[in-house]
C-alpha cells in the first residue's frame, strides 16, 4: 500500500515507459504519413477524437471505480479479520476457566489462529513463507499439509478444540457460541477474501480501453498535425500518456492481494496482529513491526 505523499515521476514511468514508446512510434508515422501520404487526400474530421476521448474517459472511469471497489472490500474484509482476532485471543483468555490443561490449549488456540492468517495470506499472493509452522505442533502441521486449503483445515482444528473446551466444561454454552461465531467469521472472511482473488476482472473493458486510446492518439495526431506539425508527436504523445496513466493506476487496485506497491498490506496487517496475540499471552520473543520500504509503501 501506497504510504507516500508525493509519487515519484520514475515510478509512474517504469509502469508506463513500454506503452509510451508504443505511443511516440505510433504518433511520428502517424505525423509523418499525413505529411507525405494523406495530406491533399484525406482531412480527419476534429469530431472523432472528441468522440473517442469521451468514450475513453467513461471506460476508464468505469475501469477505475471498479478496481477500487476490490481494492476497499479487500481492505474491509481484512480490517474484520484484525478485530475478530483479537477478540478471539481475548476470549479464550478471559472467558475459559482456568485448568491445568485449559491454559496450554488456550495458548495453542491462539497461536494456531496467527497460523492461520499466514497460511490465507500466503494462498492469496500465491507464495508459501512457511511462517506458520511455528505456531502448529508436528502433528498439526502433517495434518493440515494433506489438505490443498490449509487455512480451513486450521479452522476445523479450532472448531474441534473448542468442542473439547465444551465437553469438559471449561467454558458454558453462551461463550462456546460466541466462540464459535467468531470461527464462523473467520471462515466468512476467508472465503470472501479468495472470492476476490479468483474473480478475473472481465478482460474486454482492459482490452478495447488499450485499443480506444491507440486510436485516440492516432486520430488527435493526424487533426492536429495541420497546425502545430511536428509538435504534434509530443501532443499525441502526452495526451495519450494521461489516459494510459490514469488506466495504468486504476488497474493496479484490480488484484488487490499481489505483492506490489498498490496492494493491501497483509504482511503488516497479518504481523499487527501477530504482536497483538503475542502480546496479549505475555510472550516476549515478540517480531519487530513490518517497515515500510524507501518510506513510499508498505507490503
Amino acid at each position: 500500500m501506497l504510504i507516500a505523499q508525493h509519487i515519484k515521476l520514475s515510478r509512474i514511468l517504469i509502469n508506463t515507459w513500454q506503452v509510451d514508446l508504443i505511443m511516440i512510434v505510433s504518433c511520428s508515422i502517424t505525423y509523418f504519413a499525413r505529411e507525405f501520404l494523406i495530406t491533399h487526400n484525406l482531412d480527419i474530421p476534429a469530431i472523432i477524437p472528441s468522440v473517442l476521448g469521451t468514450a475513453i474517459a467513461f471506460f476508464i472511469g468505469f475501469n477505475n471505480n471498479q478496481a477500487y471497489d476490490r481494492w476497499w472490500e479487500a481492505r474491509k474484509i481484512w480490517g474484520m479479520l484484525v478485530n475478530d482476532s483479537r477478540s478471539w485471543a481475548r476470549s479464550l483468555i478471559n472467558y475459559v476457566d482456568e485448568h491445568e490443561d485449559s491454559k496450554p490449549m488456550i495458548k495453542k488456540m491462539i497461536c494456531r489462529h496467527i497460523a492461520f492468517l499466514y497460511t490465507l495470506k500466503g494462498s492469496l499472493r500465491n507464495y508459501d513463507d512457511n511462517i506458520y509452522s511455528k505456531y502448529l505442533t508436528p502433528e498439526e502441521l502433517k495434518e493440515i499439509q494433506q489438505h490443498s486449503n490449509m487455512h480451513n483445515a486450521i479452522l476445523n482444528i479450532q472448531s474441534r478444540d473448542l468442542q473439547m473446551l465444551s465437553k469438559k466444561g471449561y467454558i458454558d454454552g453462551f461463550r462456546f457460541m460466541e466462540l464459535n461465531e467468531l470461527l464462523v467469521n473467520f471462515s466468512n472472511q476467508m472465503g470472501m477474501s479468495e472470492r476476490i482473488k479468483n474473480t478475473i476482472f472481465p478482460t474486454t473493458y482492459t482490452y478495447l480501453t488499450k485499443v480506444f486510446i491507440w486510436l485516440f492518439v492516432v486520430s488527435i495526431t493526424l487533426v492536429i498535425s495541420s497546425y502545430v506539425e511536428y509538435w504534434s508527436i509530443f501532443i499525441g504523445w502526452l495526451l495519450g500518456f494521461v489516459f494510459v496513466s490514469t488506466q495504468i493506476n486504476g488497474m493496479g487496485l484490480i488484484n488487490p492481494f499481489e505483492n506490489n506497491s498498490a496492494s493491501i498490506p497483509l504482511n503488516q496487517i497479518t504481523r499487527t496482529i501477530e504482536i497483538n496475540l503475542l502480546e496479549m499471552l505475555g510472550e516476549t520473543d515478540i517480531p519487530e513491526p513490518v517497515k515500510p520500504i524507501n518510506d513510499e509503501y508498505v507490503l
